[in-house]
């Protein structure tokens, strides 16, 4: 059997294993989800009856109000015509937005406010425009990446979220999620190969590797995994049932993929095309090569990755720019460390997969031969022209 069966096996093996174990019962019984009583409809503004400027009761920061009068588009109200306080967004005649009603647990009176502006048909738009490119300059190749999108994002609603809402442990779903990301949409980009294969296996042992670094710099630093407004909300929806220091972790891990896709198929590929050129050449200089090219890539994707939080970040950054406090204890808040943290380990894991998948590649890629290297060369080519043929 050739070393290429046998990773070849094994990588389906893992797959399997890791299907099977996310399809199978929960350990542990969730609660109940709770929702949201409060419903939410979509409207239109029939007519703005005023508007204005106010001052936010124990500021003295100013904020405009309007008052309008919207009709209910759908739901159990549809037609009704109803007269709404909006501080939250300015709107015009005409505009459709989404109105929440929510109904007094003390009193039965009525409120609705604005929820948020109707934005699915400029999302639509711009939808349409990222297939249009894809198609036109990505050509079959970028259909493959769609797939390979649609495959992660079905894995993440589908298979992630509803394991973490029955009660699997977020960090060890994580870990199962992401090794089934990365191996479903290398071989829906890449296909059936051995190159995609070693990249396969590289980004697998790597995420069990960032996952329990993860693990451990969670704990360490004492984070809760509450650092943001929805995971209070998210709490309180599912009254407690979740881990949000196993769900810090595992977003961690999902936030790293892409960045950790791209370096594996790189060095993978680099492999493989300095063992075609040179076929003569010997394991460690192949590896040394290969990683070398590696170290140039981790530079740029490390900045990537960092750049990428703080941008996300940006508007808690200037926050914390407006106040006196001590930059240490800036540091020192779980919004700001959970950040570090996650740049930290998301980055550990970006190099880590370079030399990772550099050294798997290596041993079931690289076959030195004695040959002389005119005969080996022309043998590798035929052979990668026969084996491209064949898998077009």
């Amino acid at each position: 059997m050739t070393a290429y069966s046998l990773l070849f096996k094994g990588v389906m093996g893992l797959c399997l294993m890791l299907f099977v174990f996310t399809v199978c019962p929960p350990l542990s019984n969730a609660q109940e989800v709770s929702l949201d009583e409060t419903a939410t409809m979509k409207a239109r503004v029939v007519e703005v009856l005023e508007e204005g400027i106010q001052t936010i009761p124990g500021t003295d920061t100013e904020s405009a109000f309007q008052t309008i009068r919207v009709k209910i588009l759908d739901g159990t109200q549809e037609g009704d015509i109803v007269i709404v306080e909006n501080d939250y967004l300015n709107l015009q005649e005409g505009d459709t937005f989404y109105l929440r009603h929510t109904v007094s647990i003390y009193d039965g009176r009525d409120y609705y406010s604005v929820s948020e502006p109707y934005r699915l048909p400029a999302l639509f738009v711009f939808l349409l425009l990222f297939l249009v490119v894809v198609f036109v300059f990505g050509g079959i190749q970028g259909l493959r990446g769609l797939a390979s999108l649609a495959g992660s994002l079905i894995l993440i609603f589908y298979v992630l979220l509803p394991a973490i809402l029955a009660g699997y442990s977020p960090i060890i779903i994580s870990v199962i999620v992401a090794s089934l990301i990365v191996t479903v949409g290398s071989y829906i980009t890449h296909g059936f190969t051995k190159t995609t294969s070693t990249a396969v296996l590289g980004m697998v042992l790597t995420v069990i590797v960032t996952g329990i670094l993860a693990y451990i710099s969670v704990h360490t630093s004492h984070l809760t995994g509450f650092s943001a407004e929805e995971t209070v909300a998210l709490n309180f929806n599912t009254r407690g049932s979740i881990d949000f220091v196993g769900l810090l972790m595992g977003s961690i891990l999902i936030g790293l993929l892409g960045v950790m896709y791209d370096a594996a198929i790189g060095q993978a590929v680099s492999v493989e095309e300095l063992h075609r050129l040179a076929p003569h050449v010997s394991r460690r200089t192949i590896y040394t090569r290969a990683l070398r090219i590696g170290r140039e890539h981790i530079g740029a994707l490390i900045n990537t990755l960092a750049i990428a939080y703080v941008g996300a970040s940006l508007p808690l950054l200037l926050l914390f720019a407006t106040t006196d406090a001590d930059i240490l204890m800036i540091f020192n808040q779980e919004v700001i460390a959970a950040e570090i943290i996650r740049t930290i380990v998301g980055s550990v894991g970006v190099i880590l997969v370079v030399p990772v998948t550099t050294f798997v590649a290596t041993y079931f890629l690289v076959r030195p031969t004695a040959v002389p290297v005119s005969e080996t060369i022309l043998a590798a080519e035929k052979a990668h022209l026969a084996d491209h043929s064949h898998h077009h």
